[in-house]
């Protein structure tokens, strides 16, 4: 059984709505490093049938390296559909598979059960298909955040704000200021530490105001600096800040590689001074983890 892989670039993923060629044409010629066809939020219960198919057809049209970076937001395990969503669009081999609404590690065995048997139909290698699953949609999985590790297929998790203010019954996930209130910051943390535990990277939500780039720079800038790898992105306009923001600077790159060589040039040493400052193996591997975002 094949080992699902994320692909390399996975700092921007960009949703596009399954039920609009338009849309998916366009989120799938710019510069998102993968794009999400969406069939759950984006895509009334009504027009489901329609945009499986859609995304299905739209995938026949791609050429085959392109696959890796297209994948589908299936609906979420407790409802109707998403046995219907996976034999409708796993003909055309999607890249990667979204999991909305994720309880914890069980629903993500659970998707892996109904991925499997499609897989060896299909000829696909059973177990290659990767997941991402957003696991802080509804209140209970806030206390599962930190099962996942060792869940099939998973190779990264991702949170959601406003399905989990619905979850709630909450009037608002924002303060007076703007900002998170306390519950979705915790979400986001929980989220952070659910994925270093279950050793994936971890993606941070969406944005919804598209239009306020500055305010999309900082906040990619700010969760990168805390362990995010990448953001969800709604709107084209978007992803080039992302991808810039999640991808480390020249002098970053420059600085990791001589605290790599400098305790390669001591392998005895525990701590090493650099620049005024005392290194320590943690910063090693701070080194280690930001050139593995940039060399192959």
């Amino acid at each position: 059984m094949s080992k699902a892989a994320i692909p390399p670039r996975h700092r921007s993923w960009l949703f596009a709505p399954g039920d609009s060629e338009k849309k998916m044409t366009k989120a799938t010629e710019g510069e998102a490093d993968i794009v999400i066809f969406d069939l759950e939020d984006a895509v009334a219960d009504d027009a489901k049938p329609a945009a499986r198919q859609a995304i299905a057809a739209f995938l026949g049209t791609r050429d085959n390296a392109e696959h890796d970076r297209l994948w589908v937001r299936v609906n979420p395990l407790d409802g109707p559909h998403t046995a219907d969503d996976l034999a409708a669009i796993m003909p055309a081999r999607p890249g990667g598979i979204m999991l909305p609404k994720a309880r914890g590690r069980h629903d993500v065995e659970e998707l892996d059960r109904l991925l499997t048997p499609l897989e060896m139909e299909l000829g696909i290698e059973p177990g290659s298909t990767p997941v991402i699953a957003l696991v802080t949609e509804v209140a209970a999985a806030m206390f599962t955040t930190g099962d996942y590790a060792g869940a099939p297929r998973l190779v990264s998790m991702t949170w959601g704000a406003e399905d989990l203010a619905d979850s709630i019954g909450a009037l608002s996930n924002r303060g007076p200021d703007g900002e998170y209130s306390f519950t979705y910051e915790l979400a986001r943390s929980l989220t952070l530490l659910g994925s270093a535990a279950a050793g994936v990277p971890a993606i941070e939500t969406i944005d919804g105001d598209f239009r306020n780039l500055e305010g999309l720079k900082a906040r990619a800038e700010k969760v990168r600096r805390d362990g995010y790898r990448g953001m969800l992105a709604i709107h084209p306009a978007q992803v080039s800040v992302i991808n810039a923001a999640f991808t480390p600077s020249e002098e970053e790159v420059a600085e990791a590689r001589e605290i790599v060589a400098l305790f390669e040039a001591n392998p005895g040493a525990g701590t090493i001074g650099h620049k005024g400052k005392m290194l320590d193996r943690p910063h090693l591997s701070r080194a280690r983890q930001l050139l593995a975002q940039v060399e192959d």
